[in-house]
């Protein structure tokens, strides 16, 4: 019996293994998904921006600033470095409840450089964990309406939102703003918001040649 009980347990942490591995280098096919690239901030640390666009990596999105913390310090080495490894690049701004959308609009447009080859920005609507305030649906997107436009006048360019399924569900940005949404389900195409998404972050457990840990795998829709 404890022979069976040990043979099964061992059978379990080889398919956990496995299952772990998998996801570690899955991304979804190019065929369905010809476009892919990936999300980098100073959390990656040094990325090997060549290796990385050796691997696959059409484009990269790369954190600009935190609403609650500053700017990303790594932001001005990735930008540069992305463009010189020929990777189409943009930058993303983490949106946070517990700052005015001035101050944070501030902080993106001091930090990114006025760019017509880089990709249209990004601001993510994430809850952060050290932000516990939770305002009402009408401040939220009159706040986020003001950011936007903040953004875009800087940018030249129409903002995308990329938001998670539980900022989504208390909020419903995408019947609030009138952007493109930016999704995110790990290895299933997300179906939470209530218009289509055009970008989707397919897995937030990825590894990858040139960064280190996990990275953020984004694709755009077919």
């Amino acid at each position: 019996m404890l022979v069976r009980v040990g043979v099964g347990l061992a059978i379990i942490a080889l398919l956990a293994l496995a299952l772990w591995l998998y996801a570690r280098s899955w991304a979804p096919a190019r065929d369905q998904y010809p476009v892919q690239g990936v999300t980098i901030s100073a959390d990656n640390g040094v990325v090997e921006w060549g290796t990385l666009a050796a691997q696959g990596a059409d484009f990269a999105y790369i954190r600009a600033a935190r609403g609650a913390a500053g700017r990303d310090p790594a932001f001005a080495a990735n930008w540069r470095a992305a463009r010189t490894a020929g990777l189409r690049y943009g930058a993303m701004l983490d949106y946070s409840l517990c700052r005015l959308a001035s101050d944070q609009a501030t902080r993106f447009v001091t930090t990114v450089p006025r760019d017509n080859a880089a990709l249209p920005p990004v601001i993510r609507l994430a809850f952060d964990p050290g932000c516990t305030a939770r305002p009402g649906r009408d401040l939220v997107l009159s706040e986020l309406n003001t950011l936007v436009n903040l953004v875009e006048s800087h940018a030249g360019k129409t903002v995308l939102l990329n938001v998670t399924e539980d900022f989504d569900a208390l909020y419903d940005v995408g019947s609030g703003i009138n952007r493109t949404l930016w999704l995110d389900g790990n290895f299933f195409p997300p179906d939470y918001a209530t218009r289509p998404w055009v970008m989707w972050t397919a897995s937030d457990m990825r590894h990858i040649d040139g960064v280190d840990g996990p990275v953020r795998w984004d694709v755009v829709a077919p």
